[in-house]
């Protein structure tokens, strides 16, 4: 049966930067809290329902979160990691009280979002002032950086493939000497006890696959929905889509059922490639008019999506029968799982009958 890894956004609770670059108390509810409708029919604001409006610290939001998934057909999830270097770490409060608590018992891995951090990812402006930069300093702190996680990789809840250690990786590209990084990791890995590290790289082209395994990832997670806002089927469509982005600093609109089309495809049958699973995407409540919007997701429609990539995932050998979900809780993306007000649980229970229904 396959594996569904739920990628989940720590930023659900205050920290000094965000305050002094944001305002106090700022998390990733504010910006949920103060999106608007754009069009008639846009689904903002989006309010949560059953977890409400939860800050990370305290252990019973985490631990009701790990009992809704698991309930549900989410097999684990994917904590983003943020290491930017020299020992920087930012929002990394969540993942180490769930490691160090032990709770909840419910497994996990984690995935670098290996990116500099810019205001115009909340500033409807698009302005690009850098807040903090992402570094790659060298071996030493690949050394630093793999110790820190080395009781994570230990930690009896961590997510394995083929005895490793999952670990996902954002922007591969971005690395400067990624040898380096592979090759001082799976050192470390066997001289502490594990067999190695694998090593999942995130990727929007599937031209990248094969070059991404040949560098040396043991797997790649294809992410088929970016690409999806900058086609269009026809001339005036694409003339319309280049006037708003130009003049008007808008984003592009696309409806969900026909962006599902393109969300799998024919390379999510290889065995080293693991498809991703979409409830929705809107940027709006970060981007403002500028973000891109999926319309019209129904769980129906998402129940639809999941079985198709089910169905390709399942012809493969068992530890390769992987899926990413993006996301659980991005809700200023509008890429989430928990319930909310409109839905309450329907995607949740779309994903679980779906799940149900894999084997038939």
């Amino acid at each position: 049966m396959s594996k569904i890894i739920a990628f989940y956004l720590p930023q659900f609770h205050p920290i000094p930067e965000n305050n002094a670059w944001w305002g106090e108390g700022f998390t990733e509810w504010t910006n949920v809290g103060k999106a608007k409708p754009l069009f008639k029919g846009h689904y903002q604001p989006r309010v949560p329902a059953d977890l409400g409006y939860y800050d990370l610290r305290l252990p019973e939001s985490r631990i009701a979160q790990a009992k809704m998934a698991k309930e549900y057909g989410v097999d684990g999830f994917c904590y983003w990691h943020y290491w930017f270097g020299n020992g920087k770490r930012l929002i990394e409060k969540p993942f180490e009280e769930v490691l160090h608590s032990g709770e909840p018992d419910f497994p996990f891995c984690l995935g670098w979002a290996n990116h500099s951090w810019e205001d115009k990812q909340f500033n409807a402006e698009g302005t690009s002032k850098l807040l903090i930069e992402q570094k790659y300093p060298g071996k030493e702190d690949y050394i630093l950086h793999f110790n820190s996680l080395l009781k994570a990789f230990k930690d009896p809840r961590y997510i394995q493939i083929e005895n490793k250690p999952v670990f996902y990786i954002h922007s591969p590209y971005r690395i400067p000497d990624i040898q380096v990084l592979f090759q001082t990791w799976q050192e470390l890995a066997k001289e502490n006890g594990l067999k190695g590290i694998h090593f999942v790289a995130n990727t929007y082209n599937m031209e990248d696959i094969e070059v991404f395994l040949q560098m040396g990832f043991d797997a790649v997670n294809t992410v088929r929905m970016f690409h999806i806002f900058k086609k269009e089927n026809d001339f005036l469509s694409a003339l319309k889509s280049k006037i708003g982005k130009l003049l008007l600093k808008k984003g592009q609109v696309v409806d969900y059922a026909k962006a599902a089309k393109f969300f799998s495809g024919k390379e999510d049958e290889s065995e080293h490639v693991y498809p991703s699973i979409f409830p929705n995407w809107d940027h709006s409540p970060r981007s403002g008019r500028g973000g891109h919007i999926l319309h019209n997701s129904t769980p129906a429609k998402f129940k639809k999506h999941v079985k198709e990539v089910l169905r390709l995932t399942k012809k493969k050998n068992p530890p390769h029968q992987v899926i990413f979900l993006r996301s659980w809780n991005e809700w200023a993306e509008g890429n989430y799982m928990e319930p909310d007000l409109r839905f309450g649980k329907q995607y949740l229970e779309a994903l679980k009958e779906a799940r149900s229904e894999e084997n038939f």
